[in-house]
């Protein structure tokens, strides 16, 4: 099993509980993060770092960003839009200007990018389908049956990231129907979204089993086709051996 969204730098865990997984990918909102994410690698090679600056971050330095790429790095994100009502319209350029320099830096370093899209759905699908040659997740998607169509319909090569609120919400099971079986890889968005039986309590990516267990319900397949399927989706996008 593979958790493809996790944050366990030292802003967010102080434990990493990651018992029975085959990796880990390290999402990163800000630059610290991007730095431990990096070091956390290097501890624990189950340990898969992404660096990028989340649009909540939008201070942080761009520039600074792209001197932390290296080898190691299989993704870029999470980066994209967040445009809820107490963001200003000053804000939400800063926000596009953010993402579009993360968007490019994924083209020119052959990354997969880990997009976040809250409340700005149709905006992130305008943007996306300006560029070629992408390919990523939308991470914790929340854009409903109708949009995954338009997802596909961009250039490049999409996934979709489910978590742990599968195992709570009901309309998320329509959506999961709905998502090829090719493009869905299952994430935890530790320590948030903790899925039943731990509602309630802090996540960890050793939770993710919980989601790959309703999926394989969904999908009415035993856990281990469910298992192959999903992690061999992981393995794709991030390049993981």
């Amino acid at each position: 099993m593979i958790d493809t969204h996790a944050h366990l730098s030292s802003r967010f865990s102080e434990e990493i509980k990651i018992e029975g997984l085959t990796y880990v990918v390290l999402a990163a909102s800000c630059l610290q993060d991007s730095e431990d994410n990096l070091k956390l690698s290097e501890i624990n090679k189950k340990l898969m770092p992404a660096i990028g600056i989340h649009p909540q971050e939008i201070n942080d330095d761009f520039a600074t960003l792209e001197k932390l790429f290296d080898d190691r790095v299989v993704a870029i994100g999470e980066c994209g839009l967040e445009f809820t009502d107490e963001v200003n319209e000053t804000d939400k350029k800063k926000q596009i200007e953010l993402f579009r320099k993360q968007i490019v830096m994924s083209q020119n370093v052959n990354r997969p990018l880990i997009v976040h899209s809250r409340q700005a759905s149709d905006e992130t699908l305008e943007i996306l389908g300006e560029y070629k040659n992408l390919r990523g997740v939308i991470h914790c998607y929340s854009g409903g049956k109708k949009r995954i169509k338009k997802y596909f319909e961009l250039p490049g090569e999409w996934y979709f990231g489910i978590d742990g609120n599968l195992t709570y919400e009901i309309g998320l099971e329509e959506v999961v129907k709905n998502i090829p079986k090719d493009r869905l890889i299952l994430e935890t968005d530790s320590p948030y979204l903790t899925p039943v039986p731990f509602r309630g309590e802090k996540n960890c990516p050793e939770y993710v089993k919980y989601v790959y267990q309703k999926v394989s319900e969904i999908w009415q397949m035993s856990i281990e086709t469910t298992e192959k399927i999903i992690d061999d989706n992981a393995k794709r996008l991030f390049k993981l051996v």
